[in-house]
């Protein structure tokens, strides 16, 4: 087998052989402890630095997988989710399960590892595969909390219970539709779905995907699981549940509806048009009255998915590229909030709003961290989270949703409520105790990665913007590569 036929998975091998590395020296040195951490942060930096020198162009695995700028720029979303991961859980796993720090992040590497396959997979089998990968780790990984503390006790095997069954109906749910789907068509190639007759049954099917996504992104309906799942697990493994899983989903509807059913628009733009709208609104809506930072973040973070779906709704090249610079500006934002949730907890508080009071007087570089989070997820110039809900407005304004746009900036209004509940405990409540707020090196420095992206987007968000627009067009000249060849 030549290079160029494995080239366009050469990072995906280098994080398999990463994980190989890490499996064996859990095994030989059981007792490493914090030095997994390191270990799994260095394969990921390694991983990361590769994409830039090495060409993953081209295809494999017979065509079912295809390299370039759209699954690349994934992939380095991904990896820089997971350096961030597991440099915040690092005092934490050390603290709360001692002698399962090499099982949790082998679970880690293999989620993401998943992940970094999925948006390049051109074939049914494949994708389904990848989507497993990424998501069975991550119901594992929703339990490990049970042993940390009464609350833990409490919380943790109800959410757990609550991810794993949501997780396996939704499989179900997208298998049954895909299997439609695969049926109309008779190929499992993602790109000649579109060659099928829209019938009653590809129709249904697409409706049984769209419910089976939806349950795995947390939209409206289907996000009950969210606010549970995310209180009881523990907070820097949510701080990666919270956003990259969702990007992988938006890929798979990339996949599944822009390439494989994009002839047929007519029939889905609607549907995602109305979800987008009912999940801006009871996301805000349901935020509002939350005490609970971690659940307060849980139903702003369904909100946020509804304006991705609102960029996705405009069903173009422009649309994707400003979903893709959304996701990744908040990826690192709302990373970097669960991570200073983690740290006031960590010294002695819980995830209540009560516990920030006062803290700009406890821990000012904590306080001042967590507002340029909540500032930048309000959309607040100018930081990261402005300019992705204004260019969401831009590209949804062209699509002809202009109403959906009106009803989005008013609804990012009402948001400010319940940001500012945080923000005003933090510098106008006084603090319940003069503690100080100590937080491990490896936290602090993942708190600091999130900001410099966060900052730096919101002031140069151009080459953020050229790369997102580059991948969506790449993407769009896959499918139309994928149409003349199938013509």
């Amino acid at each position: 087998m030549s290079w160029e036929q494995i080239s366009p998975l050469s990072l995906d091998l280098l994080l398999a052989c990463g994980i190989v590395l890490l499996l064996a020296v859990d095994l030989i040195f059981p007792r490493l402890g914090r030095g997994n951490a390191k270990l799994s942060a260095a394969v990921l930096a390694a991983v990361f630095a590769a994409s830039f020198a090495l060409d993953t162009s081209g295809s494999a695995i017979g065509g079912a997988y295809v390299g370039g700028a759209w699954p690349l720029l994934f992939k380095r979303i991904f990896l820089i989710a997971g350096i961030i991961a597991t440099l915040g859980s690092s005092a934490h796993v050390e603290r709360c399960y001692p002698q399962r720090q090499g099982e949790y992040y082998l679970l880690l590497l293999f989620s993401l590892l998943g992940m970094t396959l999925l948006a390049g997979a051109q074939d049914l089998i494949l994708l389904l595969v990848c989507f497993e990968l990424m998501s069975l780790p991550l119901a594992v990984l929703a339990a490990f909390e049970k042993n940390d503390s009464d609350r833990g006790q409490q919380r943790t095997p109800e959410g757990a219970l609550k991810f794993y069954l949501v997780g396996v109906t939704s499989t179900a749910i997208t298998l049954l539709g895909i299997s439609l789907l695969f049926g109309m068509a008779q190929t499992t190639n993602i790109a000649a779905l579109g060659a099928a007759a829209a019938t009653p049954l590809s129709t249904l099917g697409m409706l049984l995907v769209l419910s089976g996504l939806g349950f795995k992104i947390g939209v409206v309906p289907f996000h009950m699981w969210v606010p549970d799942t995310y209180q009881g697990s523990g907070t820097p493994f949510v701080s990666l549940l919270s956003v990259a899983p969702k990007l992988a989903g938006f890929a798979v509807f990339s996949l599944l509806f822009l390439q494989g059913r994009g002839g047929w628009s007519h029939d889905w733009v609607p549907l995602i048009v109305a979800l987008s709208l009912v999940t801006i609104l009871i996301g805000n809506l349901l935020a509002l009255p939350q005490r609970n930072v971690k659940r307060l973040l849980a139903f702003s973070g369904v909100a946020q998915i509804g304006y991705m779906l609102m960029a996705f709704a405009s069903n173009s090249s422009e649309g994707l590229g400003v979903l893709l610079f959304y996701a990744a500006g908040y990826t690192v934002t709302n990373m970097g909030a669960f991570l200073v949730v983690q740290a006031v907890a960590a010294a002695g508080g819980d995830d209540s709003i009560d516990s920030f009071d006062g803290l700009s007087q406890r821990a000012p570089g904590l306080a001042l961290s967590m507002l340029l989070f909540l500032l930048s997820l309000a959309g607040i110039p100018f930081v990261v989270g402005f300019w992705g809900k204004l260019y969401v407005f831009v590209a949804a304004w062209h699509a002809g949703l202009g109403w959906l746009v009106v009803v989005g900036a008013v609804l990012a209004v009402v948001a400010l409520y319940y940001y500012l509940q945080v923000a005003r405990a933090m510098y106008i409540n006084p603090a319940r105790e003069q503690r100080h707020v100590a937080i491990s090196g490896s936290l602090k420095l993942a708190i600091v990665i999130c900001i410099t992206f966060v900052v730096g987007m919101g002031l140069y968000p151009n080459p953020f913007v050229e790369a997102t627009s580059d991948a969506a067009r790449h993407f769009f000249a896959i499918i139309d590569a994928s149409s003349i060849a199938l013509n």
